[in-house]
């Protein structure tokens, strides 16, 4: 669900509870913030996350469950709780391995992330339609039309 930008204060903890416990996509995401400046969202990773990069946002990514393996521009770290990663845009990132669920990201886009902003380094390992839920909605939507 798009943010409204009127809230201030989130349960962090609660929005996490609110997201599914499975997912057709890789992902799925809940916006707090969704200005064009920069915004502020959670989501939940479902499964190996492809090697990939964003052309117009810089990403700043805070791991607050879970465990995993990110790989980033060449080099591969164990993340979980507490990991911080912040990185410009066209950096070359992934979440290779989950190796504890749920894992679930806070994350600040600056600018904001737009949702088709997705470049698979291997352009058969995923689409914007795969990548995220919000992105397989509107494709069905527009077939649907």
């Amino acid at each position: 669900m798009e943010s409204d930008n009127a809230q201030s204060v989130f349960d962090l903890f609660e929005e996490i509870a609110a997201l599914p416990d499975s997912s057709e996509t890789m992902l799925v995401d809940k916006y707090f913030v969704d200005r064009e400046s920069a915004s502020a969202r959670i989501f939940r990773i479902y499964r190996e996350l492809p090697l990939h990069y964003h052309n117009d946002c810089a990403e700043h990514l805070y791991i607050v469950a879970g465990r995993g393996v990110v790989h980033l521009d060449g080099e591969e770290f164990s993340a979980g709780p507490g990991t911080f990663l912040c990185f410009e845009k066209k950096k070359v990132h992934g979440f290779p391995r989950i190796t504890e669920h749920p894992l679930v990201i806070l994350a600040v886009d600056v600018p904001r992330r737009r949702p088709d902003d997705i470049v698979f380094v291997d352009s058969e390992a995923g689409t914007a339609q795969t990548f995220m839920a919000r992105n397989a909605a509107n494709a069905q939507a527009q077939q649907d039309a």
